[in-house]
C-alpha cells in the first residue's frame, strides 16, 4: 500500500496546461503555457516530475500536446447524436481504434483524401491515461487520468457507412493521416473538476455547428476507462476519445460534408480551441481501390 501511494504522488503533478513544440532551433519540446506565452518544461509529464523551467520558448510550429502510444475511440456516445441519426442507444460502448499516424496538432492541415466524398466533423472530448492502468473500476478511473485535450474526430461517411467500400466496418474511414487533430493543450486533470459536465462546440467556416456538453454522455468518462481495461493494459499516453455530440455534417437537413478550404474549430469548455484546414490530396496516383457505385 504504502509503494501504491508513493507512485500515485509521483504521478500528481501540479496543476498546468501542457504543450509539445518545435522551437527556433528545430527541437521537439514540451512546453507550459504561461500566460500568453510559453516556457520550456523539463521533465516526464506521466512520471508527475514535468515543470516549468521559466525559459521563455520560441514556438515555431505546435505538436498534438500528446505523444500518443494509443488511441481507443468511443462512438454512438451522446444521447442527442444517436437520435440525430435515428439510432437506439447502446447497451456497451462501441469501440474502434485510430492509429498514431492520424494524429496531428492544433493549426495543422488536414488532407480531404482524393477519394473520399463525405468527410465530416467531430468534436470531442480526448482523455489522456497517465499511467499504465487495467481492470480498474468506475470509482478509481480517474486517478489514471493525466489531463484532457480536445480532439476532431474525422471521419468519411462513405467509407464509413457504405459496405460495398469497406464492409461495414469503421477502421479504414476514420484513419487517414490527420484525422485526429489534438490540441491546443493538455490540461492537467486537477484543472478539470468534472469531466461529464463540460461545453463543446464546433465551428465550420465561423458557423456554429456543434453546440453541446458531455452532460449528454451515453457512458460517462469513468465508465469508458473502466470498460476498455477489462483484461486490456492502457499504458501511459493511451488517448481515449469519448464520442461527439449532435450537429456532425451527416445528420443536417441536408447532409453537409467537409470541403477543401473548410475552417474547423473545435473547443471544449476549460481546455481551448483546436483550429484546423481542410486542403486538397495533392496526390493524384493511381492507387488500387474499386470505387462505390451508390449515388452520392
Amino acid at each position: 500500500l504504502k509503494f501504491r501511494q508513493v507512485v500515485q504522488s509521483l504521478f500528481v503533478a501540479a496543476a498546468m496546461r501542457i504543450v509539445r513544440f518545435v522551437d527556433d532551433q528545430g527541437v521537439t519540446s514540451y512546453g507550459v503555457e504561461a500566460n500568453s506565452a510559453v516556457n520550456y518544461a523539463e521533465g516526464c509529464p506521466y512520471a508527475g516530475t514535468l515543470k516549468d523551467t521559466g525559459k521563455a520558448a520560441k514556438v515555431s510550429k505546435l505538436l498534438s500536446p500528446v505523444d500518443c502510444t494509443t488511441m481507443f475511440c468511443i462512438g454512438l456516445n451522446y444521447r442527442k447524436h444517436a437520435d440525430e441519426l435515428g439510432l437506439p442507444y447502446p447497451k456497451n460502448p462501441i469501440v474502434f481504434t485510430k492509429v498514431r499516424g492520424c494524429v496531428t496538432g492544433p493549426g495543422a492541415d488536414v488532407v480531404k483524401p482524393r477519394i473520399v466524398n463525405k468527410m465530416d466533423w467531430e468534436v470531442e472530448l480526448a482523455v489522456v491515461i497517465g499511467k499504465d492502468c487495467k481492470d480498474v473500476s468506475e470509482a478509481d478511473a480517474l486517478k489514471y487520468v493525466l489531463g484532457y485535450t480536445v480532439a476532431n474526430d474525422l471521419s468519411t461517411r462513405d467509407w464509413q457507412k457504405q459496405p460495398e467500400l469497406a464492409g461495414g466496418q469503421w477502421t479504414y474511414s476514420k484513419n487517414f493521416d490527420g484525422f485526429a487533430p489534438l490540441g491546443p493543450a493538455l490540461v492537467t486533470a486537477d484543472e478539470i473538476s468534472d469531466p461529464n459536465s463540460l461545453a463543446l462546440k464546433t465551428w465550420i467556416n465561423g458557423e456554429l455547428m456543434q453546440d453541446s456538453a458531455t452532460s449528454d454522455f451515453i457512458f460517462n468518462v469513468q465508465q469508458c476507462i473502466s470498460f476498455l481495461s477489462i483484461g486490456n493494459t492502457l499504458p501511459a499516453g493511451t488517448v481515449i476519445l469519448t464520442g461527439t455530440p449532435f450537429g456532425v455534417g451527416e445528420g443536417l437537413k441536408p447532409p453537409r460534408f467537409l470541403a477543401p478550404g473548410d475552417d474547423m474549430v473545435c473547443e471544449v469548455e476549460g481546455i481551448g480551441r483546436l483550429q484546423n484546414k481542410v486542403v486538397a490530396d495533392p496526390s493524384d496516383v493511381k492507387c488500387y481501390h474499386n470505387p462505390s457505385e451508390a449515388k452520392l
